[in-house]
């Protein structure tokens, strides 16, 4: 009897054990707390490599004839140093020298844009900008595929949206991680509200400056109006492929609407036109072009 309850005690202590064990795991497994007097070792999360570099050391400008600065310092002409992207121009302080020192633009920025350029134009410029490695393109583009001699000869917004992705895939063909950014077509209709307060730029308007909206600029019927309203909707629409096309690459970055959304008034356009940026628009459009470029984050 005594080795038989010998043995039975150690059956029993040995199950005991092996429960204790048991819920030994339990207690500091799942979602238990650690038993006291321990410290659980946590490793840090990897934190995301940043994929936006706020100080490129090259730059590259594609687009139209305000990337130009056409009108800017002679009539009818263009102006490149008077450009927001890579102008020289003091008055101006270009994105390009903003980023890169006098010296540094003049080393390292290009400016391929075309005056009267539509997006349909920009796959070429952006393969010429791309030759030069640049670590930066700056976009502007699009107001000429609104501003065209009727509403009905206006770039659909299908075609501006395979342009705008064709210039990019362009970029992305070599450069797959050069940053681009992107401005918003501007307000063609305050253009017009602004500029036509001006009996000499009326005048000059009539030589064929963007006559789907600035034509008959005196006229306030139902059809002036429903055609510059036409205008002004496919502007927005531009914008918004802009803005989505761009979402969709973690190295370009859009404006938010910055350009679209500016009030400007009669001193930041060219007196020559009434229609490009002076010289004082320019340094705008630079200065909003740099805030962009150098935010923590983009634009929401």
């Amino acid at each position: 009897m005594r080795n038989r309850s010998h043995r039975s005690r150690a059956v029993l202590a040995v199950a005991a054990a092996a429960l204790l064990g048991v819920a030994g795991c339990d207690a500091t497994g799942g979602n238990s707390p650690a038993p006291q007097g321990t410290t659980a070792k946590v490793r840090p999360s990897p934190k995301p490599t940043p994929t936006w570099d706020r100080s490129p050391k090259s730059v590259a400008a594609v687009g139209d004839s305000i990337t130009r600065g056409f009108d800017a310092c002679t009539v009818l002409s263009d102006c490149p140093e008077a450009s927001w992207a890579t102008g020289s121009d003091t008055k101006v302080n270009s994105l390009a020298v903003r980023l890169l020192g006098t010296a540094g633009a003049a080393e390292r920025s290009w400016n391929y844009a075309v005056t009267g350029a539509r997006m349909a134009d920009l796959p070429g410029q952006m393969a010429r900008a791309a030759a030069e490695k640049p670590e930066l393109v700056a976009v502007m583009a699009g107001a000429n595929d609104a501003c065209r001699s009727s509403v009905s000869a206006m770039t659909s917004v299908a075609e501006f949206q395979a342009d705008f992705e064709d210039a990019l895939g362009t970029l992305r063909d070599t450069l797959p991680k050069t940053q681009v950014y992107v401005s918003s077509v501007p307000d063609l209709k305050r253009l017009w509200s602004e500029g036509r307060s001006n009996p000499l730029g009326k005048q000059v308007w009539k030589l064929g400056i963007c006559p789907s909206m600035l034509g008959d600029a005196d006229s306030l019927d139902a059809a002036a109006t429903l055609r510059r309203d036409t205008v002004q909707d496919r502007v927005e629409a531009y914008n918004k492929v802009l803005e989505e096309v761009c979402a969709k690459d973690k190295y370009c970055r859009f404006d938010g609407g910055a350009v679209f959304d500016y009030r400007f008034g009669t001193d930041q356009l060219s007196h020559w036109d009434w229609f490009h940026p002076s010289k004082t628009g320019q340094a705008w459009l630079a200065e909003t072009a740099y805030r962009m470029v150098t935010a923590k984050k983009p634009v929401a």
